[in-house]
């Protein structure tokens, strides 16, 4: 086989003769396994016994051999292995010659990790409530039936269950809707000053009743952005909602609206809205994954104030979408802080990421 065709295939390709000595290799595969010595035989450049089995096995007279492999050095990487035997190159065995492959999946299977342990997730959050639910229709429907006092506290208890499911199924919705639509830009213009303050109002109350106030602090007079309405007002309610909810009581929720000079990592001028409250503080470990799907730093506290895991993952996607950043922040000294990076009117939008 030709030098140039193998060097210009992506994928690591090996050439083996019948004695099971390298007879060539392209330029893929020394990026994968370094430099390969023609001549030697393959066990000294591959040591991973499933991939010499099934070279055995074709030098043997076997068809084409597909397995699945995986490098753990320097990181974890996993390959769809092809051995296979070069058409053309002779039928008897010291003529043999075949075509090791490997093709790199490694992506594709952490996708399928993700989505499998997405599913269950959804499964077992969805599970929870219905299962209560359940449960106190089969209560009334027997031992309470009689019962009016059970039945008013029971039938609260289901609406408050019913009520989480919707929540939950609510915000799946919209995950789903932001990331179908994350690769295109949106195309209107925002006012952030009169979100951050019409979204303190619809919270004012909830604020209220834990003896919190909300104050919206515009450092600098800031033009319309480009963006879309309702995705800001979401993530806004959302960082502002969770202040509040896991914020200290008698405290203040303080959304501040500024101009920057260079958003990080972008290096273009912008806008930054900082959401601070004063509660638990973040450990560290847990910053970078709270804008995972169902990371809960305390599950049952998640739960009694009413959250479905998947807010802030949904204010990280719609920040995303803008093509702006999220950084999280927190420390006893200067509370939890949730900065929302977002590019100004004069500023081209970037690629996607």
């Amino acid at each position: 086989m030709d030098d140039h065709i193998i060097n210009a295939l992506p994928d690591p390709v090996i050439l083996i003769d019948g004695e099971r000595r390298i007879a060539g290799s392209n330029t893929a595969t020394g990026g994968l396994l370094g430099t390969i010595y023609k001549g030697e035989d393959l066990s000294l450049t591959l040591r991973h016994p499933d991939i010499l089995r099934a070279v055995d096995a074709v030098l043997d007279g076997a068809e084409t051999q597909k397995d699945e492999v995986s490098f753990s050095h320097p990181v974890t990487r996993t390959f769809e292995l092809s051995v296979s035997t070069i058409p053309g190159s002779g039928a008897a065995l010291e003529d043999a010659r075949i075509l090791l492959v490997l093709h790199d999946i490694t992506a594709t299977r952490a996708a399928e990790n993700v989505r499998s342990e997405f599913i269950a997730n959804v499964s077992h959050e969805l599970r929870s409530p219905l299962v209560s639910l359940i449960g106190f229709l089969e209560t009334l429907q027997t031992s309470a039936k009689d019962d009016p006092h059970a039945q008013e506290r029971f039938l609260a208890i289901m609406a408050d269950e019913a009520s989480r499911m919707r929540a939950l199924i609510d915000d799946l919705l919209s995950l789903s809707k932001i990331e179908a639509n994350e690769h295109n830009r949106p195309q209107g213009q925002v006012n952030l000053e009169h979100v951050l303050r019409t979204v303190c109002e619809t919270l004012g109350q909830k604020a209220e009743r834990k003896a919190m106030t909300i104050d919206v602090v515009c450092k600098d007079p800031v033009s319309d952005i480009p963006g879309d309405l309702q995705e800001l007002i979401q993530v806004f309610t959302n960082l502002i909602d969770n202040a509040v909810k896991y914020g200290n009581d008698n405290s203040a929720v303080t959304a501040t609206l500024e101009r920057i000079d260079r958003i990080p990592d972008l290096g273009v001028k912008g806008v930054r809205v900082t959401v601070r409250n004063f509660g638990e503080t973040i450990a560290p470990e847990h910053l970078p994954r709270l804008t995972e799907r169902f990371y809960r730093i305390d599950k049952g506290r998640s739960r009694s104030v009413g959250g479905t895991g998947l807010g802030l993952a949904i204010v990280k996607h719609m920040v995303n979408h803008h093509r702006g950043r999220l950084v999280i922040e927190s420390s006893p000294e200067n509370g939890t802080l949730f900065s929302v990076f977002l590019r100004a009117g004069n500023e081209k939008p970037g690629r996607t990421g």
